[in-house]
């Protein structure tokens, strides 16, 4: 059996992968702006409360965002260069690498806001963490209506 038959025959499990990577990753990416709109806004109430905040930040970035978009990318480019899955001359291929390039960098703009807070460095509101949520529902409508739709 040689690369490509190995490819073709893996492709499935990779895809199942791939696609239970990205949900878990997904979950992350709409749930931890969210913490920091709870964080930003229950710690100017509630004393002592930013340590819970930041030890759920940091589980949900370290434990479950983290892996699940390091696979998602493996798993994303071994079907990439599985031989005849990708036709180049689309433009769907380009709309969903480069918005999958814009939740990764989103994610590492997550870390970087998660930094601020634990250095007591956060100067955004609930407010601008709520609009920020926003970000990867639009990309995902983006990747998934390119994958579906093959323009």
């Amino acid at each position: 059996m040689d690369l490509n038959d190995l490819m073709f025959t893996l492709y499935p499990y990779v895809k199942s992968l791939h696609i239970m990577a990205v949900i878990s990753w997904m979950a992350g990416l709409f749930y931890l702006p969210r913490l920091f709109v709870y964080h930003v806004e229950e710690a100017e109430k509630v004393k002592d409360v930013a340590p819970i905040f930041l030890t759920m930040e940091h589980k949900l970035l370290r434990v479950i965002m983290g892996p699940a978009s390091v696979v998602t990318w493996i798993a994303g480019l071994f079907m990439v260069f599985t031989p005849g899955l990708v036709d180049w001359s689309y433009v769907w291929p380009w709309t969903k690498g480069a918005s999958v390039i814009a939740m990764t960098w989103f994610h590492h703009w997550l870390m970087f806001r998660h930094k601020d807070f634990k250095e007591g460095k956060n100067t955004l509101t609930g407010r601008q963490y709520r609009l920020m949520n926003e970000v990867p529902t639009l990309l995902m409508v983006v990747i998934v209506v390119s994958v579906i739709f093959k323009f």
